[in-house]
């Protein structure tokens, strides 16, 4: 029951937010809350705190609600992850300019001061190894100069030109799409075992969740081994054909 009244309360803070109704933003905002918070922890010993995460991800939400649709045949659970992960990624992708030492800037300077003279002096491109040696560098530190004043390429910048596909389209985000993918079937899954009786609950809690052994489950509930494991089974068929 409870479930339930959480769902149809979502459902007509939704029909109203959709009507413009800024307090029903608030309101599911704040009911919603929680999942915000789930997936900013995931964000964690990013960089960033983790209440500006949730910050972030708000953000996130609020474009979830303002871009669900009632028709869609989703749980808007399901629908609002993707979009506050991408919220924080994009945060934590974009926040700042790349930090580079100033020692390694000095260097790259100088390397392009001798790559210019020899190519003005000789008419021939330098090796890298023949500057790192002008400059008593290391072939390492001689590459890792002259990339730290490489300009930086934004993932929204064309790879072939105008009018041509940028880096970000030729990029696949995998790690986000596995995250936002991961995420939603764990909240998913901790749906359907929301709706499951109450005997078929505690035994998800003890087996799955506490590691308990069919007869540690049945010796704490009460019952015998082999009820436990045929309700086991029951379980799982049940679990199987809500997620499919």
């Amino acid at each position: 029951m409870e479930q339930t009244s959480i769902y149809e309360r979502n459902m007509e803070l939704l029909r109203r937010a959709a009507e413009g109704d800024s307090d029903a933003e608030a309101a599911l905002i704040e009911e919603n809350l929680g999942l915000v918070r789930t997936v900013a922890r995931r964000f964690l010993d990013r960089g960033t705190e983790y209440e500006d995460l949730v910050q972030i991800g708000t953000v996130g939400m609020l474009k979830a609600i303002r871009s669900f649709s009632l028709e869609r045949g989703t749980a808007f659970s399901t629908y609002a992850v993707p979009l506050i992960v991408g919220e924080i990624r994009r945060h934590l992708r974009d926040d700042g300019p790349v930090k580079v030492s100033r020692i390694y800037k000095r260097q790259g300077v100088a390397l392009m001061h001798e790559k210019n003279k020899i190519l003005t002096e000789e008419g021939r491109e330098p090796g890298i190894a023949e500057l790192a040696a002008r400059c008593n560098l290391t072939v390492e530190e001689a590459a890792i100069s002259l990339d730290s004043i490489s300009p930086v390429t934004s993932l929204s910048d064309f790879v072939y030109g105008e009018d041509s596909v940028t880096y970000e389209g030729v990029i696949a985000d995998e790690e986000s799409e596995n995250e936002s993918e991961r995420i939603c079937d764990r909240i998913a899954l901790s749906q359907c075992i929301n709706r499951l009786p109450s005997l078929w609950r505690k035994i998800v809690l003890m087996r799955y969740y506490r590691n308990m052994t069919q007869q540690q489950t049945a010796d704490a509930l009460g019952l015998t081994q082999v009820k436990i494991s045929r309700e086991e089974k029951k379980i799982l068929a049940e679990l199987r054909k809500e997620l499919s």
